[in-house]
């Protein structure tokens, strides 16, 4: 049962959805090619799929997007056919999480693009967001897109300079070289047990627990995948030092998004 409804008015979708909100889910530090160009607007890429759009309470308008392009790419992206809702009560039964879900009900997982979320969560390693973004826009010029692996593969450190990435753009050219030669192959990978697509995703040099945890999570929809970073760590040793609940098993992940927004802005 779909948990959402939408319409097409004239070049837009009109999407009414429960449990989504913009600035939580875009701004979360779960993706990098989102811009806020309005207080409730947003304009960005799914790989390199364009979008504007806007919010207004529940409802938002996907602008110059037609029915097609909103069910192909769009419904999935935000996952929309994910009950957030149920999730959100079976999380809830843990008196930390029921508190994280009250903060940030409207975080969704998105679901991106594998090679996209590995390139970009290998570009995030010691950076900050702002950083982050300039970084992947430099790519994203260059190109006139976001390249793709096999572009990438005939690169070197030098012709890539422009990018300013320092000691990651040494690791992009390494996940780039073992994706092109079938080395590593990320569907397959997606295929595997957690921790042998981690162990996999870790032969990447550069690549360690958290950044590969970020590539299942973020990329392969792996929601039992669990990245780790000082702010995780910090709920882990205040509120669950003997480890997660039982609500949160298989989607560990979510419980991440919702535990990392909460913490990050209660400390402020």
């Amino acid at each position: 049962m779909n948990r959402f409804s939408y319409k097409k008015s004239g070049k837009d979708i009109i999407l009414t959805c429960p449990d989504f909100d913009l600035d939580e889910t875009l701004d979360c530090g779960q993706a990098f090619r989102w811009e806020k160009i309005a207080s409730n607007t947003y304009r960005g890429f799914a790989l390199n799929t364009p979008l504007t759009i806007s919010q207004n309470e529940n409802t938002f308008t996907l602008k110059d997007t037609d029915e097609e392009k909103f069910l192909t790419v769009w419904a999935n992206y935000f996952d929309l056919y994910t009950d957030y809702g149920e999730i959100k009560r079976r999380l809830s039964v843990d008196k930390t999480l029921a508190s994280a879900v009250s903060f940030a009900g409207g975080i969704r997982l998105l679901r991106q693009d594998k090679w996209e979320a590995l390139c970009s969560f290998i570009i995030s390693q010691n950076n900050n967001i702002p950083r982050i973004k300039g970084i992947i826009s430099r790519l994203c010029e260059h190109y006139g897109e976001f390249p793709g692996y096999l572009t990438l593969s005939t690169e070197t450190t030098e012709s890539l300079g422009f990018l300013r990435a320092g000691f990651r753009t040494k690791y992009i050219l390494d996940a780039a070289y073992k994706l092109s030669t079938n080395e590593l192959s990320l569907e397959e990978i997606s295929k595997m047990p957690l921790d042998n697509a981690k162990s996999a995703l870790m032969t990447i040099k550069g690549v360690g627990p958290k950044v590969a945890h970020c590539a299942l999570l973020y990329g392969m929809h792996k929601t039992e995948a669990f990245p780790i970073d000082v702010w995780i760590s910090r709920v882990m040793e205040k509120y669950y030092p003997d480890g997660l609940p039982d609500c949160t098993k298989g989607i560990e992940g979510i419980a991440q998004q919702y535990l990392f927004h909460y913490i990050r802005n209660l400390e402020k």
